[in-house]
């Protein structure tokens, strides 16, 4: 299979668990949800980006000591994943999705990262297979949106909120009182875009 690459590139994780590890990173295009505050806007027409088969995706991240790979987007499953994930598990490399859920779930994942989004919602299968749930908090309406989110994924599944990057300083603080009255919850920065990273 083909899929359209936006961009990829090896870097550290900015978000979440894997926050600080090297890892490479797949952008797809293709994206559906709409975002107001999305930084990606480009990602959104998959028909804008060229495609690649999977072998020389897998061939890309083979170059570099990379050991866990990122798929995001963009929305990436709008796209079926399963030959990509097929080739790149062959390689032995931990791989790892970022989405918002909402449309049907394909692939073999070690680690998923779920985050709803308002403008639409993930389809109820797929709440079953997340990791980690990752909230961005745009406004204060956005922890209800958590709490409620949150009563929908396994026990397991590790809890965190992350501040809309152009409002960071002044959600923060809403953020931290919020966890320290729900403590189940933990905090998620974009750390590379601090460190001016990819």
């Amino acid at each position: 299979m083909k899929y359209p690459i936006v961009e990829h590139f090896y870097t550290l994780q900015g978000e979440g668990l894997y926050a600080g590890n090297a890892a490479y990173f797949v952008r797809l295009g293709g994206c559906d949800v709409g975002c107001v505050w999305c930084d990606t806007k480009e990602s959104w027409n998959a028909k804008n980006h060229p495609q690649f088969e999977s072998v020389e995706i897998k061939n890309w991240i083979k170059n570099t000591p990379a050991k866990i790979v990122v798929i995001t987007g963009g929305e990436p499953l709008m796209h079926n994943l399963e030959d990509l994930t097929a080739v790149l598990k062959k390689e032995i490399l931990q791989t790892n999705i970022e989405t918002s859920g909402s449309h049907p779930f394909s692939g073999n994942f070690d680690w998923v990262c779920l985050s709803p989004k308002k403008f639409k919602p993930v389809l109820a299968d797929n709440y079953q297979f997340a990791n980690e749930l990752k909230i961005i908090v745009f406004n204060k309406s956005d922890f209800e949106f958590a709490i409620s989110e949150a009563k929908k994924v396994n026990e397991k599944c590790l809890l965190y909120l992350q501040p809309e990057w152009s409002k960071e300083q002044e959600i923060l603080p809403l953020i931290i009182d919020f966890i320290k009255q729900n403590p189940q919850w933990k905090l998620s920065l974009q750390t590379h875009k601090h460190l001016n990273i990819p």
